[in-house]
């Protein structure tokens, strides 16, 4: 490696919320696999745009290098985003330096592409890296959104196993996709909600009662005797 030119893979604590963990083999990186669902929920902002700026530059301390990619937003899917969005990932060029990763979208300007948000103390980043980005092609006169090529190898945590890239589906297929999950989550927060209710009913309830349960007893025995009464009469 010369002096004037150095290759870094970038510490995850760079960008707040990195899933990426490196492995053994040399460039390897691997990087729990989300769930369409869980990419929405998470998400910020979802925005659609083209790139018309790109700038790398050092951070405060020169230690790395950030590059910050500027989109002009044509479609916003999800939350509120003004024309303008700056986003900024780790690694890029500055002069003969270059800081590279793996596991983080490139963007180019001029590219059109699909942006999953995540906010963070240096900026909105791309949520979960590579698995946040699209890129956004004409074929036959359709925009077709689908997943950035990348090097890292998606793990389904659950299984053990290497998940598959999404395949590409049109614009239009790729909001109401957005749409479905959306309201998808919202009723699965909802259930969720009810459910803690319900648990924090029961759990007053028993409070209550070992709150109070000599008050309970004297009114179970005031019962009883009541009871005993009536059927001697009977």
């Amino acid at each position: 490696m010369t002096p004037n030119k150095r290759s870094l893979s970038l510490a995850a604590a760079l960008l707040a919320g990195s899933a990426l963990v490196a492995v053994p083999r040399a460039g390897a990186t691997v990087s729990i696999a989300a769930t369409f669902d869980e990419k929405v929920e998470h998400a910020a902002a979802i925005v659609q745009g083209r790139v018309v700026k790109q700038e790398a530059r050092f951070d405060e301390e020169r230690k790395f290098i950030l590059t910050y990619t500027t989109f002009e937003v044509e479609k916003t899917l999800k939350g509120g985003t003004p024309n303008l969005v700056t986003i900024v990932t780790p690694g890029g060029r500055v002069g003969d330096v270059q800081m590279t990763t793996i596991g983080v979208p490139q963007f180019r300007e001029g590219s059109e592409n699909v942006v999953f948000l995540k906010n963070t103390k240096r900026g909105p980043t791309v949520l979960y890296f590579d698995q946040g980005a699209y890129d956004v092609v004409t074929e036959r006169g359709e925009k077709m959104v689908r997943p950035v090529a990348t090097d890292a190898v998606k793990i389904d945590d659950q299984r053990g196993i290497a998940v598959a890239p999404e395949q590409p589906r049109t614009l239009r297929e790729f909001e109401t996709a957005v749409g479905a999950a959306e309201r998808r989550v919202r009723h699965n927060r909802m259930e969720m909600l009810e459910k803690q209710r319900q648990a924090q009913e029961v759990t007053s309830i028993w409070t209550t009662l070992d709150e109070n349960k000599w008050l309970v007893f004297i009114a179970l025995l005031g019962v009883a005797l009541a009871s005993v009464k009536f059927l001697r009469r009977s």
